[in-house]
């Protein structure tokens, strides 16, 4: 018989647990009744006075085939997820945030996608419930990173679903202190399989646990990992407007020459220059200072997580 780990990073997720569980039993009692299941939640020091945890700790007494772990204390959004898809044992590894935004009954569907032959089955989300400004936000970041990236970036994707037990064996030979999940599957996955995914609204279920930071700590983390070209941008950048800086100096010089009495100093003209030149310096400084501080991230060999705290994993585990 096979068998299905289920991996869910959870944070803040204490309504989630139970309802995540009873859908999931449901799931395989209906339809993967041929299938072998553990269970893996994963609570990344969730600031909740420790609600998130003991929900975990209940599901886990009741079913000796659910495991709990938690850290000790929030080690983020690519640490932790990362770290929990390692604790995957099984054929297949389905993996699903605790906050119930991709709904869990697409496992079936997935599985059947795996079956077929598919080392990687991702969830597309075809529904994002952004206001306006994140929408213009995510469609810049995806044009960007599409453009500059020697890898391809799949959109609306956040690591939600089956991925083959082949797969995860790579995921425990990458030595890197920030993973990207879907980085990594798009750089070392096979035959993937996109399936389109509604995303569920509802109360503190279904809502993201990502701010504006998370987001924008996430869109640097994957620029500054997967593309090269925006630093030799900066490079042709740079060097193009020192030569526009010079021919408008020559032309400057040309013109004060032959007008010298009746041709203006320009301040204005020079200091609006200044302020420009500055502004793109001070930009360009910022993208240097955020691959700067990846390699300093990465250099310093720190482990993924630190765990707190298991529940009903093996003693030789």
């Amino acid at each position: 018989m096979k068998k299905i780990s289920i991996i869910i990073p959870c944070y803040n997720d204490s309504a989630s647990v139970p309802n995540m569980y009873k859908r999931l039993m449901n799931i395989f009692r209906d339809q993967l009744s041929q299938y072998d299941y553990d269970i893996t939640f994963c609570d990344d020091c969730s600031p909740d006075d420790g609600m998130t945890w003991e929900e975990i700790k209940r599901v886990c007494n009741a079913d000796k085939k659910c495991r709990g772990v938690r850290n000790t204390r929030n080690f983020g959004i690519y640490r932790n997820p990362f770290a929990a898809m390692r604790y995957g044992t099984g054929d297949a590894v389905f993996m699903i945030y605790g906050d119930l935004q991709d709904p869990p009954e697409y496992l079936p569907e997935m599985i059947q996608e795996w079956e077929s032959g598919h080392k990687v089955v991702m969830g597309v989300r075809s529904n994002q419930y952004y206001n306006l400004f994140f929408n213009i936000m995510r469609k810049a970041y995806y044009g960007i990173i599409g453009k500059l990236s020697n890898n391809r970036q799949i959109a609306g994707a956040n690591g939600f679903g089956v991925y083959d037990a082949s797969f995860v064996k790579i995921l425990h030979e990458i030595d890197d202190v920030q993973p990207l999940l879907t980085g990594v599957v798009t750089e070392y996955g096979s035959n993937i399989k996109l399936v389109q995914v509604k995303l569920e609204k509802g109360g503190r279920e279904g809502r993201s646990n990502l701010n504006f930071w998370g987001k924008y700590d996430a869109a640097m983390v994957s620029i500054t990992s997967y593309t090269k070209m925006l630093l030799r941008l900066i490079t042709f950048i740079g060097l193009l407007l020192g030569v526009l800086c010079i021919l408008f100096a020559i032309v400057i010089f040309v013109l004060k020459i032959l007008n010298w009495d009746t041709y203006p100093l320009g301040i204005p003209a020079l200091t609006v220059g200044m302020f420009f030149l500055g502004a793109v310096q001070l930009f360009f400084l910022g993208i240097i200072s955020e691959y700067i501080l990846s390699i300093n991230n990465r250099s310093m060999k720190r482990p993924l997580t630190v765990v707190a705290d298991k529940i009903n994993f093996e003693e030789d585990e």
